[in-house]
């Protein structure tokens, strides 16, 4: 038993380092003073004080900030009405089981595939309207896709967690349809919907894949432009750009799991 122990502890702290020292390294060589190899020339923040400077990388910036937000806003409210939808109204059985598999088939599909339908749906679409064109509104598009299902589970985790006593009593108490909702369920439901809301705007914020393929031009995202960047040669100042759209995930995560765990008293 005491060999286990020293043994378990080592192949955890040997996990953690796989995953976390490739992320330590870009950010140790994020503020190493040489441009080019891997020697250690001094600390130095000009690479940061370059990346501000850098028009392209500000205009990828906002588009991924634009977009993160404007999807994360309409996820949020599509997704916390369909778990409001899956978990209040009485379905059938079978219909329950369904919904429950659309629910988390977007979440277990690989991204390439659900990228690749979008784009084959977007060009059927683009007989029909202009708006359909590979740019902006289609990154807003493809990723709301995928956000409404992580909005979904995470809202239905908090519902399940809220005795439906509280609903009866309310009612009992001559409490309407809107009033119960506003004053009662929304409030108890806010620590969910903004721990799926953070996750949502994480997600987004970090996409490759699906933009890449939905992407136009003018629309090009912090992600794309650190592939495009990465294909022509790495520079301090695209591990400088890595750090800090990985340390926003950091933080963004972090809330997300703390607003998770947050019960109403």
């Amino acid at each position: 038993m005491n060999v286990r122990r020293p043994l378990v502890a080592a192949v955890a702290i040997l996990s953690l380092v796989f995953l976390y020292l490739p992320s330590l390294a870009v950010a140790v060589f994020s503020v190493n003073n040489a441009r080019y190899g891997l020697l250690w020339k001094g600390f130095t923040w000009k690479w940061y004080q370059q990346l501000c400077q850098n028009e392209a990388i500000l205009e990828a910036a906002v588009n991924s900030l634009l977009v993160a937000v404007i999807s994360t806003a309409a996820a949020t409210v599509l997704g916390t009405a369909l778990a409001l939808a899956l978990d209040r109204f009485p379905w059938p059985r079978r219909l329950t089981q369904a919904l429950d598999i659309l629910v988390h088939l977007p979440v277990v599909t690989p991204d390439i595939i659900m990228a690749a339908a979008l784009v084959l749906t977007f060009s059927l679409l683009r007989g029909f309207a202009d708006i359909f064109d590979l740019g902006l509104t289609t990154l807003v598009l493809g990723h709301i896709t995928f956000q409404i299902s992580f909005v979904t589970l995470v809202v239905r985790s908090r519902l399940a967690a809220l005795s439906r006593d509280i609903d009866e009593a309310a009612r009992d108490l001559y409490a309407t349809g809107p009033y119960l909702f506003r004053r009662v369920t929304l409030p108890l439901l806010a620590p969910g919907i903004m721990a799926g809301a953070m996750l949502a705007f994480t997600l987004s914020l970090d996409d490759f894949i699906i933009s890449f393929f939905t992407h136009g031009p003018d629309s090009v995202t912090l992600p794309i432009y650190i592939y495009s960047s990465v294909r022509r040669g790495i520079s301090p100042e695209i591990h400088a750009l890595s750090t800090l759209v990985l340390l926003a995930t950091v933080v963004l995560v972090i809330l997300a799991e703390r607003l998770s765990r947050f019960r109403a008293d």
